[in-house]
This record gives structure tokens, C-alpha cells and sequence, in this order.
């Protein structure tokens, strides 16, 4: 079995990875990810070249091989199906479910992971939207955009928030803004860098950064 330390690696560098050219990840980002020294990291690396689950090029990055995509994709079914778990039967909010799956997810069989899975009727989401890998190895991505890249008028619904640090949740709930919810583009300032949509008859205004960080899907009205 991998230890906590590879499985952590390996799913930064796949995160780290998805919709960068080749799927590479950069030394200096794999470190800030998981809070190591880059030295740390480059050490890393070259222990899981060795073990076939990467293939690390020194300067350029380092890309998973079909075995450490496979690793990584397990971990994250993991991680995203406890999360999901503790959501639906603790009724953990979406802002405390990731520091427990961090936890559980290495402690876990694959046995009782699928058992799970059945239990909750094979999920395609987690808690943040992020798409759940099925045993197979399998993932569906949804189609998403940004919400900053939205235009006045457009009319979307919440479908994942890539920041999911407790903090940046929490403000999302306290604006109404959770998985789901629809709403509607009023204003996109390139000049002030904010966003100004309405939610359940509100009107909330986003910094840039913030809107950025939350990708939507088009609401079809016909």
C-alpha cells in the first residue's frame, strides 16, 4: 500500500496538473500545495520516478504515468465520497468535510469506500461539486465556466467552487451562495475587478478573485 506521504503527492500533482499543457506540475507548486520545502519536493519526485508512478524531468516538472493517475484517482474518489458521506449522514457543512476526509481517506479500504458509494447511490458530486471518480477509474468533468467570465445578463447556477478553504466557504454561505443556487449576471467591471449578480432576490457583489474561484453552468429557461 502507498504511504500517506506518496498518496498526498500524488493527488497535488494531479490536481496541480488538470487543464495545465501536458498535465505538468512545477516543482515550486507541488511544494506550496502541500507546504514543503521545494528540496523536499525534488527528493520526493525522484522516489516516485523510481517507483514508476511519475516521470520527473528536473526544470520542467513532473507528469503522472498511467500508475500514478490511476493512484490519484483513487485517493480522490476516496477523499470526495467520505466527504460527501460525513455531509449526508453527520450533516457536516460543506466548510468541515474536507479536513476530516483529509484524514480518513488514507485510513480507508477500497472495499469500504465502494460500500459507501452504494450506500449514497453513486454520486457524481461531492459537497464542493468537484466530480467523484468511480471504481473503475472513470471521471465525469461538467462542463463549467468561471463566473467572471460571465456577461451582464447571463443567467447560471452554482456547480463547483475550486477554493475550498474553510474561510472562502463560509463567506459563501453567509451570501447564499451554495451548490445549486441560481442567479443572475448584473453587472462585470474590468475597471473596479468586481461582479455583481442576484441570488434569492439579492444582490451580491464579488471581487474578481472571488467569482473566479466558482464555476457555473448555464440556466436553460425554455
Amino acid at each position: 500500500m502507498p504511504s500517506l506521504t506518496v498518496e498526498n503527492y500524488i493527488k497535488a500533482i494531479y490536481q496541480i496538473g488538470v487543464g495545465q499543457p501536458s498535465q505538468t506540475a512545477a516543482t515550486g507548486q507541488i511544494a506550496s500545495t502541500l507546504g514543503v520545502s521545494p528540496g523536499s519536493v525534488t527528493s520526493m519526485l525522484k522516489t516516485l520516478g523510481e517507483s514508476g508512478l511519475v516521470t520527473y524531468t528536473p526544470y520542467e516538472g513532473v507528469q503522472l504515468t498511467s500508475s500514478g493517475n490511476a493512484l490519484a484517482l483513487r485517493v480522490l474518489r476516496r477523499h470526495r465520497l467520505i466527504e460527501l458521506f460525513l455531509a449526508k449522514t453527520l450533516r457536516l457543512s460543506w466548510d468541515e468535510v474536507h479536513e476530516e476526509a483529509e484524514h480518513m481517506e488514507h485510513a480507508v479500504s477500497d472495499l469500504l469506500v465502494d460500500r459507501i458509494d452504494d450506500y449514497l447511490g453513486h454520486p457524481e458530486v461531492d459537497p464542493h461539486g468537484d466530480p467523484i471518480p468511480r471504481a473503475d477509474g472513470s471521471v465525469d468533468v461538467r462542463d463549467a465556466r468561471p463566473l467572471v467570465e460571465c456577461n451582464v445578463g447571463e443567467k447560471f447556477r452554482l456547480a463547483r467552487v475550486i477554493d475550498q478553504s474553510p474561510q472562502f466557504l463560509r463567506y459563501l454561505t453567509d451570501a447564499g451562495l451554495t451548490l445549486g443556487t441560481s442567479g443572475e449576471v448584473l453587472g462585470n467591471s474590468s475597471e473596479s475587478e468586481t461582479l455583481e449578480i442576484r441570488c434569492l432576490g439579492k444582490a451580491i457583489t464579488l471581487g474578481h478573485t472571488a467569482a473566479a474561484k466558482l464555476l457555473v453552468t448555464a440556466v436553460d429557461e425554455r
